[in-house]
């Protein structure tokens, strides 16, 4: 007797305290845990604070009604938490129980401080839950030394002294961490067996303590910012190299850009890409085609100019002639072909994956819902001490169960078949999705297993033969394949679609017409289904039958099927509105289609057209060299002219991209077609005005008259490029008249070969002589002696594009004067 009155006060200290570190956050407390909870004032308090809720407004009488109702206040509060109160009355607390008392504290206790805890992986549901330690003072010494590992030099305890250990964590909850003292380490100690709840108290309020003691770390990734390049202004034969040196970078930069056919993980970062090269063929490569023309342009006027003057033909750095550009410009069209194609059928693929991806989570999710439980269930061993009639309502829920999992496997097929889909697509993210699907299948195969050993245990020992029993199956084998039915509906119904062409949607809304008509005998079944119900709640209601739960057989309920049924029924017309707006969208791309195939059409033979009249102007060249050019200019201003169609065009263009229509039956032409043809027909009209302007910068500066323009045009007519004069001969007259090497002699060239006359040039050795003086007779040459001797301009040139100096008296930073003299005058690469 003495024990338990010891062991009710030990309960009751530690109640009292953990109610007060409860209640001091609402600036009071209690004395008497009997006592104090008696009018349900302090007890409603209490849940308010432990549970952040409101309850309902608290009577303020000192009438016996009063209290009993504040209690109850209370007291229904805790049942609408799914705590069930078992033989404690509002009466009991009023009149001072203690056990009662007691009791509902201690149930307060599980339901709001121990139900989520655990500690070494068990629940802390009782004594039997925790380590030895606790009674030793070790395991409270743990706890804080894991949390807070200054508060305690855990590696000084020792397990035969208890009275310390448990004083020392005692004393330092309540210094440190807010935690009340709760218990005596003489009432630990001093008894065989502590108090279980007692202890699970105190261990619960130290996990709160810490609880939301945890810091997360976060970390920013940080962007690295590329240097621009400086462009150098530099003189007429400078900006020609440099022109032609930033063309062959652009080009050298942009040929892997478009031969790159490594895909993306997302649809965003695919449509990312074909949005960079939608901008660089309208914004980035047309500036680039006018910068060749005008390269061409400015070589073939500086060409005129140095001749006027008789010098030399500029010869351009190695790499850098007209005809390379022009090979290197056909690498970069060689490789922007199918480039788009390969962006778009990549799209296709990730609209797919992303597709399929979606679908496998959805059903994975159902399936992962539906088997939460599955496994504890079937492990229960609740048959072994059953009795008869027991047994036969197990026997029973199991057949239902067994039904309900077979209406399961075509689920978890279609997510297997799903699965191995994203693998033959190779799918980013298919680790995940296969370890996903190898739980699901693991859990399936275990269900299965599990299934077949309760089905062994439970054997039938005689056939049920109540009726409500018959009913009760009769409905789970009806309800399961109907609600599986439903959830399939569902899922079928919320699906996503990607449609491409009209008769693809209408596909569709045929296959939903089917699936609508099929409505009505789904709805007899359903009504069937609670038909069932209906008479089982009617035989229970005329025989007054005592049926403890729900149906033994399933977890599916009329409320259920009803609520799904209603959750098809508006899922309905949603997928008619889908469709509705598929069909409208289809409608409006075919449109799209016509419109610009009407356009394409037209411009196309025209572009051609113009092609075919600027080659037979630049061959005839009838009249004087400025009616020529006169002529050709009024024929580039109706070319240009027509820029508005073609910007119609590329607008209707855009509608197409934008809508991703992929395709058009309707023309041969594609907006490259256009744009293509479009720059070459500017770009050839644009040279032969150039070829005609410097012929007259040729006729005026050597006085040469229309008659001996028309001589030398015959004269050039007739010129053979296999001279009798022998080979070395003629490759001296070639060189003249072909500087770049192209293959071809113009007729710009041929009048000026007539009066050719050399000059001398300085050499690669006196600009080398020079560098040394500069450099102190050095091998090599410092930035900031550059920079001390030479122009701004022309020293951040040479620091640009010296290399480094490789040789043995060389020193950091030292820079090769004599590799770039030489590569100025052709004798090496620069």
């Amino acid at each position: 007797m003495f024990s338990m009155i010891l062991l009710f006060l030990h309960t009751s200290m530690t109640f009292t305290a953990w109610c007060n570190s409860h209640l001091r956050k609402a600036g009071t407390q209690i004395e008497n845990i009997e006592e104090d909870f008696r009018d349900g004032l302090k007890l409603m308090l209490l849940l308010e604070v432990i549970s952040g809720e409101r309850l309902a407004k608290p009577e303020r009488g000192k009438m016996r009604v009063h209290k009993i109702s504040n209690v109850n206040k209370a007291l229904n509060f805790i049942a609408s938490k799914g705590v069930k109160l078992v033989s404690i009355g509002a009466e009991e607390i009023v009149d001072g129980n203690a056990k009662m008392t007691l009791g509902m504290i201690w149930t307060i206790i599980l339901r709001f401080a121990i139900q989520d805890i655990s500690v070494e992986g068990k629940p802390l549901t009782n004594v039997s839950s925790l380590s030895p330690s606790w009674k030793d003072g070790l395991g409270f010494c743990a706890l804080i030394h894991r949390h807070r590992p200054e508060l305690i030099d855990y590696a000084k305890l020792r397990k035969d002294d208890p009275m310390t250990n448990l004083n020392t964590a005692f004393d330092v909850a309540e210094k440190y961490l807010d935690i009340p003292k709760m218990l005596d380490a003489e009432d630990i100690v001093g008894t065989a067996r502590p108090d279980e709840k007692a202890i699970m108290t105190y261990v619960s309020s130290f996990y709160h303590a810490f609880s939301g003691a945890q810091k997360a770390e976060t970390a920013a990734n940080r962007i690295c910012k590329v240097l621009a390049v400086n462009q150098e202004n530099e003189q007429l034969m400078e900006d020609y190299e440099k022109l032609a040196s930033d063309l062959l970078e652009w080009i050298r930069r942009t040929i892997p850009w478009l031969e790159n056919r490594m895909p993306e993980n997302t649809m965003q970062a695919m449509q990312q890409k074909l949005e960079d090269f939608r901008d660089y063929r309208r914004l980035h490569k047309p500036p680039k085609v006018q910068e060749k023309c005008q390269l061409e342009i400015n070589f073939n006027t500086l060409q005129t100019k140095l001749r006027l003057s008789n010098r030399p033909a500029f010869m351009p750095s190695e790499g850098k002639m007209v005809s390379d550009i022009n090979n290197a410009w056909g690498g970069l069209e060689g490789a922007e072909k199918g480039y788009e194609e390969w962006l778009l059928n990549e799209i296709r693929r990730l609209e797919r994956l992303d597709h399929l991806a979606e679908k496998f989570r959805q059903k994975a999710a159902i399936h992962e819902a539906w088997t939460e439980g599955k496994e504890e269930m079937l492990q229960r061993r609740d048959y072994e001490t059953a009795s008869l009639s027991e047994i036969k309502a197990l026997l029973k829920k199991h057949e239902a169960f067994e039904s309900d999992l077979a209406a399961h496997q075509d689920r978890v097929e279609q997510i297997a078949a799903i699965a191995q889909e994203l693998n033959e697509l190779d799918y980013y993210d298919s680790p995940s999705v296969n370890a996903r699907c190898q739980r699901i299948c693991d859990q399936w195969d275990a269900l299965g297993a599990l299934s077949q050993k309760r089905s062994e245990a439970l054997q039938r020992t005689e056939k049920l033969l109540e009726t409500i029993d018959q009913l009760y199956l009769e409905f789970a084998k009806r309800a399961a394949p109907f609600n599986n039915w439903m959830e399939g509906a569902m899922e079928d119904l919320q699906d996503s679609f990607i449609v491409h062409t009209i008769e693809e949607i209408q596909g569709l809304s045929t296959a939903h017409e089917q699936f609508k008509a099929t409505l009505p005998e789904a709805d007899k079944e359903r009504q069937a289904i609670l038909g069932i119900h209906n008479e089982i709640a009617k035989i229970v209601q005329t025989y007054h039958v005592n049926m403890a739960g729900s149906n033994p057989y399933t977890t599916i309920n009329p409320q259920e099927v009803n609520a799904k049924w209603d959750k098809v029924r508006q899922l309905v017309p949603l997928r008619d509105q889908s469709l509705i707006e598929e069909h409208a969208r289809q409608q409006n791309n075919e449109r799209l289609r016509r419109q610009f195939a009407n356009q394409a059409n037209v411009i196309g033979p025209w572009i051609q057209t113009k092609m075919e009249e600027i080659g037979r102007i630049s061959i005839e060249m009838h009249g004087t060299l400025e009616d020529q050019l006169t002529h050709l200019r009024q024929y580039e201003k109706s070319i240009i002219n027509y820029k508005p169609k073609i910007d119609q065009l590329e607008g209707d263009h855009q509608l197409i991209q934008a809508a991703l229509i992929f395709d058009n039956k309707h023309t041969n032409y594609t907006m490259e077609h256009i744009r293509v043809g479009w720059e070459q027909l500017l770009t050839t009209i644009a040279r032969t005005i150039n070829e005609i302007e410097n012929q007259i910068l040729t006729r005026d500066a050597k006085g040469i008259s229309q008659e001996q323009l028309n001589e030398f045009r015959a004269s050039f007519n007739h010129f053979d490029r296999v001279s009798p004069r022998g080979e070395n001969e003629f490759s001296r007259i070639m060189s003249v008249v072909d500087p770049n090497r192209m293959g071809v002699v113009t007729f710009q060239g041929f009048i000026d070969f007539m009066s050719r006359e050399t000059a001398d040039t300085d050499t690669a050795d006196q600009v080398m002589a020079s560098f040394k003086i500069l450099a102190g007779d050095k091998n090599y040459i410092l930035a900031d002696e550059l920079r001390r001797e030479l122009p701004p301009d022309q020293a951040e040139y040479c620091i640009a594009r010296m290399a480094p100096y490789s040789g043995p008296d060389g020193v950091p930073g030292a820079l090769d004067y004599m590799s770039f003299s030489t590569a100025l005058y052709g004798e090496s690469d620069l």
